[in-house]
Formats: C-alpha cells, sequence, structure tokens
C-alpha cells in the first residue's frame, strides 16, 4: 500500500490506497501531486467532493460503495452523474439527484481521521477549500 498525503488547509491527513481498487489507485497516483477544490456534498450526508465533472480517469467500476465509512474516499468514474472524489467525514451514502451512486473505494484515511468532522464543518460553513494530495515517500 502507498501513503498519500493529504492537505486542506491547516488539516493533515495521511491516507492508504486501498489493494482491492488497483486500476483506480494505479490511475490515481500518476496524477500526483494533485490539486483540485473540496466543497461540501449536496445529497450524500455527512461528505465532502470534488467535481470533476466530464474528467475521464480512464478506470470503471470496482471495489464500489454506496455506503462510504468515516474516512473513505472514493471515486466515481461518470455515468449518471458527472466524475467525482467523495470524502466521507460522518454519516454518508453517497448520492447525486438521479438517486444512489457506486464510487471506487480506493484511499482510506488512516491519520488524521479525528480531524474530518471539523474539516467537514469548516466546509459547510465556510465554502471551497484547496486540497492537495501528495505521495509520501
Amino acid at each position: 500500500m502507498t501513503q498519500i498525503a493529504i492537505i486542506v488547509g491547516q488539516f493533515r491527513f495521511v491516507a492508504e490506497t486501498n489493494p482491492d481498487a488497483p486500476e483506480t489507485v494505479a490511475a490515481f497516483l500518476q496524477l500526483l501531486p494533485y490539486r483540485q477544490k473540496l466543497i461540501h456534498v449536496r445529497w450524500s450526508g455527512e461528505g465532502c467532493w470534488i467535481p470533476l465533472g466530464e474528467f475521464k480517469l480512464g478506470v470503471g467500476f470496482e471495489n464500489h460503495t454506496c455506503h462510504p465509512s468515516v474516512g473513505d474516499i472514493l471515486f466515481y468514474p461518470g455515468g449518471f452523474s458527472e466524475t467525482e472524489i467523495i470524502m466521507a467525514y460522518g454519516s454518508c451514502s453517497f448520492a447525486s439527484k438521479m438517486g444512489p451512486l457506486a464510487g471506487n473505494h480506493f484511499l482510506t484515511i488512516v491519520e488524521g481521521k479525528e480531524q474530518l468532522r471539523a474539516l467537514g464543518h469548516k466546509v459547510l460553513w465556510e465554502g471551497a477549500q484547496d486540497i492537495i494530495f501528495e505521495a509520501l515517500d
């Protein structure tokens, strides 16, 4: 497993790649360092997401779920809704205006999980935040 640093303002997390999503992990690692904007979900509950529009990572569904646990990070390759990355900070049921979605569980936060609720509240009340994913050596 590879470790990834995730930085959002003053929040620092370490995530590990999920061996059950090898194609998603391999494709995502090619993007690092990866910078985006993190916003609060609209339909999924306690989570934050990165809307990616028509972006194609070149992967299909693998190790996908509708119900990420706290600290799980999913990649949705598109189809019924736009491509996106979602990070659960509490109770989360991944969905869009079209209904339930399933995303590839490709990262799991293993350090800093206790900060996730504070991050979620910051994004909810203060709006979009810069997020950076970087490989750890």
